[in-house]
């Protein structure tokens, strides 16, 4: 995994989660496919959708799976069911150690928080999991900016940097998916990127 670590300090630093500090994604998507089999979608989830759609909080991503399979289908309804899938599978969720490592380092003297577009009822059980709960005091979900307002807009990291009590423009963000990395840029943040997707 190439990493390009700033070279630079930054008053604050934030992270993504899935794909950024935890090698989530595939968990993740092996859950999609199955919630979305259940809700109707023919074949195999698309691992280009999937991917392309990292970051976005979880009811917009059923929403936009159902519009591109053409489903009708209640997006509350199957991210929850998606998010119990996940859950399941808690245990197959690992560290992304360079990105933690880094994340460790740069808390023993900087603010730092985590901006995910997961639930929290996903994001701190997959935290307490992985042993990175007590590294991260600030955890922003979508639930805490207005609805609709999460990744790509900024709202979820100018959020996370009040937080902190850092201005924007100091902040670096963490990201693995376009949807964050347009979102962190629109907040007047520099951006990492981590990539997420699996070689073939």
């Amino acid at each position: 995994m190439q990493i390009n670590f700033p070279a630079r300090e930054f008053e604050g630093y934030i992270f993504d989660l899935d794909g950024t500090l935890i090698h989530s994604m595939p968990v993740h998507y092996v859950a999609w496919d199955a919630a979305m089999r259940e809700a109707g979608m023919p074949g195999t989830l698309s691992e280009d959708l999937f991917y392309g759609l990292g970051g976005v909080p979880t009811v917009g991503v059923a929403a936009r799976m159902g519009e591109h399979y053409g489903i009708q289908l209640d997006p509350v309804a199957v991210s929850q069911r998606k998010e119990v899938l996940y859950l399941e599978r808690l245990a197959e969720v690992e560290l992304i150690e360079p990105v933690v490592a880094f994340a460790r380092r740069v808390a023993e003297t900087h603010p730092v928080s985590i901006a995910t577009g997961g639930t929290p009822d996903v994001a701190l059980p997959s935290l307490q999991r992985v042993g990175l709960a007590d590294l991260f005091q600030i955890v922003v979900t979508p639930h805490d900016v207005e609805p609709g307002r999460g990744k790509p807009a900024p709202d979820i990291f100018l959020e996370a940097a009040r937080r902190m009590g850092v201005r924007p423009a100091a902040c670096v963000v963490f990201e693995d998916a376009e949807p964050g990395m347009v979102g962190a840029r629109a907040a007047g943040m520099a951006v990492v990127e981590v990539p997420s997707r699996p070689r073939r």
